[in-house]
């Protein structure tokens, strides 16, 4: 959701939502890496269950 909501706001600030001058920017690169960590996650929970002996 975080990541529809920031998406219409840059198609909204269109070629300023890319400086780094406006707070969108900020907005959304931390959407872009919440997405990577949330990934990174569940890949490694998922390893961690189909390790031998648990």
């Amino acid at each position: 959701m975080q990541a529809r909501a920031v998406g219409l706001r840059l198609r909204l600030f269109g070629g300023h939502g890319y400086m780094l001058e406006y707070p969108i920017t900020r907005l959304y690169a931390d959407t872009r890496i919440t997405h990577m960590y949330a990934g990174t996650s569940e890949v490694m929970k998922v390893i961690i269950a189909k390790s031998p002996g648990l």
